[in-house]
């Protein structure tokens, strides 16, 4: 009896427990049903025909990415269509920034995007609406995707700020979208000859690095149109003039021929800088150099310093313009115009060294002549009175070493009589001496001269120069 009774109890228990079941699988299916039928139920949208919303199987969460595009069933080692015609590439640049031209260095820093479009078939997928899937970059680790490199590059990075700054996008057929934002350094070969006044031509170049043009062919997408540019972009020393774009195949002795794209940019740079850094400077101390000219030919410590204080100068503004430019073993611009601006500076301080030096052999002849024919008190008919024709100022006549004043009225007239006794045997000494006189007597007039020939040379030069670099 009591076993029957264990046994009835274990039945009840079973029965429980079956319909417990039951209705817990009820209460989980009920709203997936609900969402089902709300899926599948016709609605009618202002009077049209019934519109029933499709679902597109690469859009739902069942799908993953990786089944969907098959990447495990493909080896993608390989380019598409292996041991076929080449793989056509289509390449468009956006440049977002130009950050830097080093003249220095010779090179320049760009921040571009950078697209390649090609078709993959082995990532073609079934899509009843034929959208596209985006994808970041952990897909380009499994698929193939262009060795594109930057050519002459010395420095280069894809931005990583807040992700890495690569995107895919795959289209139903198998057409593929690879974008990536890197900013590139690369090598520029600039021509200074006409420096400040130049205008540098700049290249980036881009190239696959292992597939040749029989594996594949890189070419612009669109023209000149596949380049495209932020019309903010400036710069502080040049004025950006064009961007346009260029192809053509570049051949390696050992490995062979591979297509080649260039981005090629004009920069004209801006004078304006340069004018009041270096020019203006430099034609300023030229101009200073000929305020010595003016000075008195005795004042030589004015002269003097003037003459050192515009060398030193003229040197420091070379050396600063040197310390920023690559050692060019040509003439710049720049040179041709420091340089000969020294030599004027210089000249002038050889112009008054000429004058000092002829000054002083002018009182030493001078002196000496005094001292050899001393007046004496001899017959009126064994001498002779010589008046020297030069005319002197007040300054002059005061510096003269060793000369006396005879009378009143030589002093205000300006002119120095000398009496030399003569005898009959030294008058073809006389007219030596008195020769020699009138050819140094008047050095200031170099300095009159040097006031009309210097100005007038360096405005000659001038118009020389900007004629031929202008």
């Amino acid at each position: 009896m009591c076993d029957f009774i264990r046994l009835a109890l274990l039945v009840l228990c079973a029965c429980a427990s079956v319909d417990c079941r039951r209705m817990r699988r009820s209460i989980r299916t009920r709203p997936v049903q609900h969402h089902q039928n709300s899926v599948s139920t016709p609605h009618h949208k202002h009077g049209n025909p019934l519109f029933k919303k499709m679902l597109d199987e690469t859009k739902t969460d069942q799908v993953k990415s990786d089944h969907l595009l098959r990447v495990d069933d493909h080896d993608f080692t390989m380019r598409p269509a292996f041991a076929g015609p080449a793989v056509p590439v289509g390449v468009d640049v956006q440049v977002e920034s130009l950050d830097s031209i080093s003249e220095v260095d010779m090179d320049f820093t760009m921040t571009l995007y950078l697209r390649h479009y090609w078709k993959d078939e082995r990532l073609s997928f079934p899509s009843k609406t034929n959208k596209s899937m985006t994808f970041d970059g952990r897909l380009v680790k499994k698929i193939w995707v262009p060795d594109v490199f930057f050519v002459h590059s010395k420095r280069s990075f894809i931005h990583d700020t807040t992700t890495e700054n690569v995107m895919i996008r795959v289209y139903p057929d198998g057409k593929v979208l690879y974008s990536l934002r890197v900013t590139v350094t690369s090598a520029c070969n600039m021509d200074f000859s006409r420096f400040p006044l130049d205008t540098q031509t700049c290249t980036l170049e881009l190239e696959s690095y292992a597939y040749t043009d029989e594996d594949l062919m890189l070419y612009w997408k669109s023209g000149d149109e596949s380049l495209s540019t932020d019309d903010k972009i400036s710069l502080s020393q040049f004025l950006i003039q064009e961007f346009h774009t260029t192809s053509r195949l570049a051949f390696y002795s050992s490995t062979g021929w591979y297509n080649r794209l260039y981005i090629n940019f004009t920069l004209r740079r801006h004078i304006f800088f340069f004018l009041l850094q270096t020019y203006f400077p430099a034609t300023l101390m030229v101009m200073l150099s000929w305020v010595s000219f003016w000075i008195d030919r005795r004042a030589v410590p004015a002269r003097v310093s003037l003459g050192i204080t515009t060398v030193l100068t003229m040197s420091t503004i070379i050396t600063g313009v040197n310390a920023s430019m690559p050692r060019v073993s040509y003439i710049k611009a720049v040179d041709i115009y420091l340089w000969v601006s020294f030599v004027f500076v210089f000249l002038s301080v050889l112009e008054y060294a000429a004058v000092n030096y002829l000054t002083t052999v002018k009182d030493g002849t001078e002196r000496k002549l005094r001292q050899k024919h001393a007046p004496c008190a001899c017959d009126a008919s064994h001498s002779r009175t010589v008046m020297l024709e030069g005319a002197y100022s007040n300054t002059d006549s005061n510096g003269l070493a060793g000369f006396t004043q005879t009378t009143e009225e030589e002093d205000k007239q300006g002119r120095m009589h000398v009496h030399l006794s003569v005898e009959g045997d030294g008058a073809g000494s006389r007219k030596k001496s008195l020769r020699g006189l009138r050819i140094i007597q008047n050095t200031h007039i170099i300095d009159s001269y040097s006031c009309m020939i210097f100005p007038g040379a360096f405005i000659l030069f001038n118009v020389i120069y900007w004629s031929v670099y202008c």
